[in-house]
């Protein structure tokens, strides 16, 4: 069974239950979804019948209109850009380097401030939200940058907008990414993190935006794009790849607004992939430890799903996914090292079913290139032939 259009969304964050290998990361126990339907029950109906639920046994007695599993992480990392790579065909084995416990080196932050002009404040592992509620007025005072990182290989940089213009952050955030290339200071991605509003009341804005390394050789993305099939990216995707393997690239505000766009999307006429990523669950819920805050958005998704469903045409496939997990009931405020969910939906099918758990991420991403009769990821097996 051969389609003309893949939608492959990522539910970022969105885990169904600890890895194999999940003490290794100091994360057994952790369920994302299974701890949400716990915590603070929601009814799901759409994504129920497409098997979502039974992934976390809470099983239905409807009848399931969608091929459903679990894939395993393989690569070694529990971060978005290790999530999305192994998924596309490359499998991070040595991790990207972070800087949790102390903070960015003392050279590259004098580097930093002496190629930007600006004062360096923060410089530690810290919440977003949390960050500018403590250094926001100094921010707007001073005029510096606050520099901060997290679990992740990541180097933020927060700045109000009407102290720092979007234009100018974004340039001292590729200077931090042409500093960050350097191996002992490599980090996977810098990100632009602007906010406004005053004291007690700053929020961040959706002028958000990623600076990542280049994929190490290329991936589904790239060999896609040279095959001449169109790769559209919805949200974050043109970021966490550099913008490697993209035809058409679009920003998103939020979740609701990335829904909308994808929905947009199905009516245009373009023959190969549709790569979304919808942020919300992991950025605004899953790190701020809002289980119910998670659990809404979850159900703005399902009440959108039929929308999405009903607007595929007849050769279009539908993939559903995460790229890791991110337990809201869970300590501390980071990613956790979870199985992710693989939904898959076509009005084709005849007799969806229980597939058996994948060996990887980089499953999906062989799948879609098999779809596609382009050249396979040296890691990963396609389930094509298992859709029918």
């Amino acid at each position: 069974m051969k389609f003309k259009r893949i939608f492959l969304i990522v539910l970022d964050s969105l885990g169904v239950g600890e890895a194999i290998d999940a003490k290794k990361f100091d994360d057994v126990g952790a369920n994302t979804l299974g701890h949400i339907l716990e915590f603070n029950p929601i009814d799901y109906p759409n994504l129920e019948q497409m098997g979502f639920l039974n992934l976390v046994n809470h099983n239905t007695d409807k009848k399931i209109d969608s091929y459903y599993t679990k894939a395993h992480p393989k690569a070694n990392g529990k971060d978005t850009l290790t999530g999305h790579l192994e998924m596309m065909g490359i499998r991070t084995l040595i991790p990207f380097k972070t800087f949790t416990k102390t903070g960015f080196p003392k050279e590259l932050i004098d580097e930093l401030e002496k190629r930007t002009g600006r004062k360096v404040i923060g410089n530690c592992n810290a919440s977003g939200t949390e960050i500018i509620e403590r250094l926001g007025q100094e921010q707007i005072d001073t005029g510096a940058l606050i520099v901060y990182t997290s679990a992740d290989s990541v180097l933020q940089i927060a700045a109000h907008e009407d102290v720092i213009p979007l234009n100018e952050l974004y340039k001292d955030c590729e200077i931090a990414r042409e500093l960050t290339i350097k191996d002992e200071w490599k980090v996977g991605r810098i990100i632009a993190r602007p906010y406004v509003g005053t004291p007690g009341n700053f929020t961040r804005t959706s002028n958000r935006h990623d600076y990542a390394l280049d994929p190490v050789s290329d991936t589904v993305l790239d060999n896609l794009k040279n095959s001449g099939f169109d790769v559209i990216s919805i949200g974050k995707i043109s970021d966490i790849f550099n913008n490697c393997g993209i035809t058409k690239s679009t920003k998103t505000k939020d979740n609701l607004d990335g829904i909308i766009k994808i929905i947009e999307t199905e009516k245009d006429d373009f023959r190969g992939l549709c790569f979304a990523n919808l942020n919300d669950f992991d950025s605004k819920y899953g790190h701020r430890r809002n289980i119910k805050g998670y659990a809404e958005a979850i159900k703005e998704f399902d009440t959108y799903l039929p929308v999405i469903k009903d607007n595929l045409k007849e050769d279009d496939l539908l993939m559903i996914v995460a790229d890791h997990g991110n337990d809201p009931s869970y300590k501390g405020t980071d990613h956790t090292r979870e199985n992710i969910p693989v939904l898959i939906y076509s009005k084709m099918f005849t007799d969806p079913k229980h597939l058996r758990e994948l060996d990887c991420f980089s499953d999906i991403g062989a799948t879609i290139a098999d779809n596609f009769n382009v050249k396979l990821p040296l890691v990963g097996k396609s389930f094509l032939g298992k859709l029918k």
